[in-house]
């Protein structure tokens, strides 16, 4: 298996993408070889001070780098020598099997799509995050950003594509999906809700169970609730922010508030395109950087892409029987 890394991503890159290689190999994983994408430079020393095993990583000299302000379309187009730029063309020439960073979103979002593409019959890929259930157990939610505005049938792929992760990732046997509303009832919501709805009831790749509201998303009702990006991505900062002030009360080391912390999870993938590919927190620290490995390696290890496109060549067989 082999994993590409964007050494040089993140506020605090290349130390703390070289302190996440550093811990994630101290966790004994033998099959898996690390590309460190960047500045060879900048990596090298660090690799050597911290005595990362050679014969366990690669180093891939890029000498760019695509800052957090930069446009992300033109940044890839111009700075072709960037470690994004780098790791996503040896994602996409099977030179690596999965690509985690925690740069510039925006890059790697356009990275993903315009290098490894869309799964055929995925209409939008999505990011999702983890939510964390009071009862000790592990949700997801998605959209979280990355479409603003959706359309009954994206948010009808969502359910799909966050199903499949639930299933193969999280280890949930039959997700319960929920469309997050302003209420339980059929037919409540804005013209979104209301035109999704019939569209998940009616979808028999899912275990739909409803409308789910706010007051739901951390309680065991639903394991897949999905939205559109702009209501997700609000839910996910105040999620974030939870953390935040359990630790300026002292409480972050209570077992529930602690697994509001982002590192805990390490990073998004993106669900939808052809490979593994995942973003992390532009403030990633090693061990969230260590984290992003790990799922990494769960991904690749599942076959979670194959399984998503297998999944939407049927869904696209079925609907052309039915047309």
């Amino acid at each position: 298996m082999k994993i590409g890394i964007d050494m040089m991503g993140g506020d605090f890159a290349p130390l703390e993408a070289v302190l996440g290689l550093q811990h994630f190999l101290s966790t004994g994983s033998k099959n898996t070889t690390l590309f460190c994408i960047g500045d060879e430079e900048q990596v090298k020393p660090l690799l050597a001070l911290h005595a990362i095993d050679e014969t366990k990583v690669v180093t891939v000299h890029a000498p760019q780098v695509i800052e957090m302000h930069e446009h992300p379309t033109k940044a890839l187009k111009e700075k072709q020598q960037s470690s994004i730029a780098v790791g996503f063309y040896m994602l996409a020439t099977g030179k690596i099997d999965a690509f985690i960073s925690a740069g510039n979103t925006g890059a790697m979002l356009v990275g993903a799509m315009y290098s490894i593409k869309a799964i055929e019959g995925v209409l939008r890929p999505t990011i999702s995050t983890v939510v964390p259930k009071l009862n000790g157990g592990t949700g997801l939610l998605l959209d979280v950003g990355l479409n603003a505005d959706c359309k009954p049938e994206n948010l009808n792929q969502f359910a799909i594509l966050g199903s499949l992760y639930a299933k193969e990732i999280l280890g949930i046997t039959d997700p319960k999906v929920g469309l997050l509303n302003v209420g339980e009832e059929e037919g409540k919501g804005n013209l979104l809700a209301q035109a999704t709805y019939p569209l998940l009831k009616e979808n028999s790749r899912i275990n739909f169970i409803g409308n789910v509201e706010g007051r739901d998303v951390l309680m065991d009702k639903a394991d897949v609730i999905v939205c559109e990006g702009f209501t997700g991505n609000i839910l996910l900062k105040m999620a974030e922010s939870l953390y935040d002030i359990a630790k300026s009360r002292n409480l972050h080391q209570d077992s529930y508030m602690s697994r509001f912390h982002y590192e805990n999870y390490g990073g998004t993938p993106v669900l939808g395109v052809n490979k593994p590919v995942i973003i992390g927190h532009g403030i990633s620290n090693g061990t969230a950087f260590s984290n992003m490995i790990a799922l990494a390696e769960k991904m690749v290890a599942s076959n979670i892409c194959r399984e998503m496109v297998e999944s939407f060549k049927e869904t696209s067989t079925v609907d052309e029987l039915s047309s």
